[in-house]
């Protein structure tokens, strides 16, 4: 029977569990060797598929930019146009799943085994789901989408608060603002986190319970059996490689042009493909060497240091801004959430398109995108909780951070533009121009102290970018080293580098089209693997007392 490997950093089951009857042992097909001094141990098919792929894609941007431009420019309105009511079933899908697997009795199941106990105290443990639902996409987004909703994306054909002229609809204003809050809400709130723990679960139940290697493959265990130890699980890998690579991609691709028009708005640095290159270089060679610190002294600190900044940030525009007004709006959108929870996630029959195709289905694209980075790190912080636990905690904590977030930052910009629209800086950078990369700080442009708050937020974005680059690269290294969770560190130099790489060839070839083009690209065939997935969980779980 599969035995856990505690030297790969899986623990041992405790108490009754089924573990898999396979002869497989993690990093038995790879390959370990040197090139002078530094030191590999790959998974061969997987390793060498992706990275030659990811260098092919790399060098063919760079050579035909032209080409990939317009490739890439016509690739997302087909793939979001033809396949959006894929991404919302899909995700209305999930939601139900892990609504399931709360109310069922499978919810007393314990991942680690039966007598398990839990590695972290609840509040370490909801320090971590906070962290887990921090991010760049909040930085970029937690102005630009309540605005951009409650104004021009008419959700559910919503009317606009404003005319023809830019004067303001009095009749409309509390409607959008509900509906703008909502909107946004929705595409931060249950769906996402609940794509997140199906992979978390996956990954936790397979590997602590059944013994099986860190890794998205081993999930399938109970439907391929031991095929996926060849070419099925290789294909599994691989699509998680190219997901999670291209979603970090579009992340890191949206924290340049954030950190770009930050520096720009506080420096007068140019806003320009040339600078965003520069940055994301920049940024790449700050996320190596937290790399080579290793966890604690890398990502684990600089993620204890963004946590705080952000907390404080937020603080300091809720109490800055219009507090009460604020907090009345969270309540306002929270309730406004759950009354058109359902109607959002309607697939079929709308006609607001430009919320749904260019909005919600880019977005279950990335998160699908993010699953595999994401899910690991929630399945390596959760041993020892019940499913029922486990779901109902990750479901719930990160939305509210995330839902929180968006109300004061969206709540302050929205009181801005309605308050005084000739002036307002955001109904400038937003409404009239559309410039996303400055919404965050034509918002704090508006309250006090906005040079040194400015520069706050500029250097979020860029931790949040090395945290991301550095994460993302362990997650993509475990997956290509066969589940080995202690590979040679130039491995993680090797993917932190073509990271940076790709966001770069992206932006080059058609900046935030070509991100989301290819994000919803690889996001496509992945949300196949998630849907099989949880048939896959549902076998797990029979098998496992409870």
């Amino acid at each position: 029977m599969a035995e856990a490997d505690e030297s790969q950093g899986i623990p041992a089951p405790e108490g009754d569990t089924q573990l898999i009857d396979t002869d497989y042992e993690i990093g038995q097909d790879n390959v370990e060797g040197s090139l002078g001094p530094i030191g590999f141990d790959i998974h061969n098919p997987v390793f060498m598929v992706s990275a030659l792929a990811v260098m092919a894609f790399v060098f063919y941007a760079l050579a035909l930019p032209q080409q990939a431009g317009e490739i890439f420019g016509a690739l997302r309105p087909w793939l979001t146009s033809t396949f959006d009511w894929f991404f919302l079933t899909s995700a209305d899908f999930f939601v139900l799943f892990c609504l399931f697997l709360i109310v069922s009795p499978w919810g007393k199941v314990r991942l680690g085994g039966k007598d398990a106990t839990a590695d972290y105290s609840y509040i370490g443990w909801f320090a971590m789901l906070f962290a887990a639902g921090m991010g760049i996409g909040l930085m970029f987004f937690g102005v630009l989408e309540p605005v951009y909703h409650m104004a021009i994306s008419s959700p559910l054909g919503t009317p606009s608060p404003f005319d023809a002229d830019g004067n303001i609809i009095a009749a409309n204003v509390d409607r959008a603002k509900a509906m703008g809050l909502a909107a946004t809400i929705y595409h931060w709130g249950l769906h996402p986190w609940a794509i997140y723990a199906v992979v978390a679960l996956a990954l936790g139940l397979f590997s602590y319970n059944k013994g099986l290697p860190l890794t998205i493959r081993s999930a399938f265990y109970p439907i391929f059996g031991e095929r996926i130890w060849g070419w099925t699980g290789h294909v599994i890998d691989i699509l998680a490689v190219f997901a999670t690579l291209f979603g970090l991609a579009t992340s890191l691709g949206f924290g340049a042009q954030q950190a770009n028009a930050g520096l720009n708005h506080v420096f007068g640095v140019p806003i320009n493909i040339t600078v965003q290159v520069i940055l994301i270089t920049v940024i790449t060679g700050i996320a190596l060497f937290s790399v080579l610190r290793g966890l604690d002294g890398g990502v684990k600190l600089l993620s204890e240091i963004n946590m705080g900044i952000a907390t404080l940030l937020l603080l300091f525009v809720l109490f800055a801004g219009p507090t009460l007004a604020i907090m009345g709006d969270f309540g306002k959108g929270l309730l406004a959430y759950a009354q058109e929870i359902i109607p959002l996630s309607n697939p079929i029959g709308r006609t607001d398109d430009s919320y749904r195709d260019g909005w919600t289905a880019f977005y279950w694209a990335w998160w699908i995108s993010w699953s595999p980075f994401v899910g690991m790190f929630i399945a390596r912080v959760s041993r020892g909780r019940t499913v029922r636990e486990f779901i109902t905690c990750v479901l719930i904590i990160p939305s509210l951070v995330c839902v929180l977030w968006m109300a004061v930052f969206g709540g302050v910009a929205i009181d801005q533009v309605l308050s005084d629209p000739a002036t307002s800086a955001v109904k400038a950078q937003v409404i009239d121009s559309y410039n996303p990369p400055l919404s965050l700080f034509a918002m704090l442009e508006g309250l006090p102290l906005s040079s040194i708050t400015s520069v706050i937020a500029i250097v979020l974005v860029i931790v949040f970018f090395v945290t991301s680059s550095d994460s993302g690269s362990l997650v993509i290294d475990t997956i290509t080293a066969g589940g080995k969770v202690d590979a040679p560190v130039p491995q993680r130099v090797f993917w932190a580098t073509f990271e940076g790489a790709v966001a770069i060839v992206l932006l080059v070839g058609g900046g935030l089209s070509a991100l989301q083009a290819m994000v919803i690209s690889t996001g496509l065939p992945f949300t196949v693997v998630l849907l099989v997935m949880c048939w896959a969980i549902i076998k797990g779980l029979r098998a496992e007392p409870r």
